[in-house]
């Protein structure tokens, strides 16, 4: 499994692909947060914390993570090396969390630079040092969480094509109905109780209210085992699809 993981981390580097994905995700974050003016602009919102951040974030990633997993699977597929992987003496777990953790590992190198921002507006501060360290560590802990259902999601989709943009659209398709495609249905409820019980059971279901709940820094057990949960179900249905190519 780690040679896999080492495998799929040294690859990514080896091509212009991996710099390539933290500098856009570190761009865009930069223009939006201290060069647009913008809602998201820090330095024009008067007060000292990264809101705008941990809300901008999750949309950029919903983007970038498919884009970093769209070639794990469906490039084995298109090459003819998936069956190669196959006779090695690994298990499809093995296979599949070797992927997974190498994609995890590229989105978490890409928001370390991000700890800067955290520094900047620490000093920005008036007085300095006034900023809510435990808002900001649990946002950083909600992105983490999130970065984990992302990943899995990405990983599952690259097995379903060999065409890596069919595998790149899906899993941004599926990303994005699990993050606002429930809190939008939610939002349908009216004031009958019944229908704003209902509402509130589907954003209960999506990853946005989970992860505004952590952003407020309360590490609730039932949002972790959401995110995990997520996480173990994309994994276990790619598991579950590359056995059955295995067994063709």
């Amino acid at each position: 499994m780690f040679a896999i993981l080492k495998k799929e981390i040294t690859s990514f580097f080896a091509s212009p692909v991996g710099y390539l994905v933290i500098a856009i995700f570190l761009v865009l974050n930069g223009l939006f947060l201290w060069v647009f003016d913008s809602e998201y602009n820090i330095l024009n919102s008067g007060f000292a914390d990264l809101t705008a951040f941990f809300r901008l974030s999750p949309w950029i990633l919903l983007f970038l993570i498919p884009a970093v997993t769209m070639k794990s699977f469906s490039d084995e597929k298109k090459l003819g090396t998936l069956e190669l992987l196959f006779t090695r003496p690994l298990n499809t777990w093995q296979i599949v969390l070797g992927k997974y953790g190498g994609a995890f590992a590229l989105t978490i190198i890409a928001l370390l630079p991000t700890l800067l921002y955290v520094l900047t507006v620490w000093k920005l501060g008036n007085p300095e040092g006034n900023l809510d360290t435990g808002s900001t560590a649990g946002s950083y802990f909600g992105l983490l969480f999130l970065v984990l259902s992302y990943t899995a999601i990405g990983i599952f989709a690259s097995t379903l094509s060999e065409n890596q943009i069919v595998a790149f659209l899906v899993s941004v398709f599926v990303c994005f109905l699990f993050y606002y495609g429930f809190e939008g249905l939610s939002a349908l409820g009216t004031s009958a109780s019944s229908v704003y019980h209902l509402g509130e059971g589907f954003s209960a279901l999506g990853m946005k209210a989970h992860f505004d709940s952590i952003s407020r820094g309360v590490l609730d057990t039932r949002d972790i085992i959401y995110f995990l949960s997520v996480a173990f179900f994309f994994l276990f249905i790619t598991v579950i699809k590359l056995k059955s190519n295995r067994n063709r």
